[in-house]
């Protein structure tokens, strides 16, 4: 693709949905559309494409929507994308609405399909990243993560008045399947005992332990962020595990999707909104095939390849640094 010869321009949202999403995309149009670019919304992700759901943007209609959370173009899980014959079909419709460049927020699995359809469509693929997990390789930081953590920290806060009334343990699950990156942000801002992840193994007897030691130097209360991917089975395996061990009860709260939603906080519109205009940029560019990464605090184009590369771990000196300073208060 030469620099400057795309005139016509589209944008998606994939996967799960991520509070900062509708900032990137506002960000994205009005940069493109500044840029003298027909720009386009594909509605209900990979989905919306194969459906031919596309419709011309302008100022007007991403209006009012840096401060929701979501995503107003929508988004979806779809099987068919991933076969050839929905990528060719996909393909198929680009050319057909001479979209010349195509923009996806989402995560790993939404950087993948991108590779995939490289394969039949000659057009630019920009990734920008979107997903609360912020588990994706070469970018310090992913759309929707800084919220999903301050959501999670204020479910805590209140959780812990209750834990000190009553002198209870509790274990807290978060988000986070294959990533402990929420889990470990979280146990730190909240100053949790410990955090439980799914990049470490959790050893039940030593948990136990620690519950007994920190009970005999006159701890009335702990609270443990569990990652819903720790080996261990999740909140309520382990809160049943440390009862059968030590016969110690404890209470479980499981804080699910409303980490999802919810306004995006001041960070994550700025950076969301940042990466949107990098990803207009990048176009303008002539780049292909990469996503708006932050490093350094900088937002660079890092390949897609890089991005599907394995799950970003924990740093484990974050970790230790939970365990040194926990004691849930």
């Amino acid at each position: 693709m030469v620099k400057g010869q795309v005139k016509r321009v589209a944008v998606l949202t994939s996967g799960g949905d991520a509070p900062g999403m509708n900032a990137a995309v506002r960000s994205f149009v009005r940069k493109a559309l500044n840029s003298e670019y027909d720009v386009f919304g594909i509605y209900s992700g990979f989905r919306g494409l194969l459906d031919e759901n596309i419709k011309q943007l302008d100022l007007r209609k991403v209006g009012q929507i840096i401060n929701l959370g979501g995503t107003v173009l929508k988004t979806s899980r779809c099987e068919e994308f991933a076969t050839t014959k929905g990528l060719k079909k996909a393909a198929n419709i680009l050319n057909k609405n001479k979209i010349e460049a195509l923009c996806v927020i989402g995560g790993d699995g939404s950087f993948r399909g991108l590779l995939e359809l490289a394969k039949y469509y000659t057009g630019q693929l920009i990734g920008v990243p979107g997903t609360i997990d912020n588990d994706i390789p070469g970018t310090e930081y992913t759309i929707g993560f800084d919220t999903a953590v301050n959501t999670a920290v204020v479910a805590v806060d209140k959780i812990r008045d209750t834990a000190a009334s009553h002198g209870r343990i509790f274990f807290v699950e978060v988000m986070g399947r294959h990533s402990g990156q929420i889990a470990l942000s979280v146990g730190l801002a909240c100053g949790a005992e410990d955090v439980l992840l799914p990049e470490t193994k959790t050893d039940i007897d030593k948990l136990c332990q620690k519950i007994q030691n920190t009970k005999k130097q006159g701890k009335k209360f702990s609270i443990f962020i569990v990652a819903e991917g720790d080996d261990a089975g999740g909140a309520f395996k382990i809160a049943a595990s440390v009862k059968d061990k030590i016969n110690l009860s404890a209470r479980v709260s499981v804080l699910g999707h409303i980490q999802r939603g919810g306004a995006p906080t001041a960070y994550e519109r700025v950076w969301a909104s940042r990466m949107g205009d990098a990803a207009v940029r990048f176009i303008k560019n002539g780049h292909n095939l990469v996503f708006t990464a932050m490093k350094g605090g900088n937002l660079v184009p890092a390949y897609l390849t890089e991005a599907v590369n394995g799950i970003r771990n924990v740093e484990p000196e974050l970790v230790n640094l939970v365990r040194i300073a926990g004691g849930g208060s």
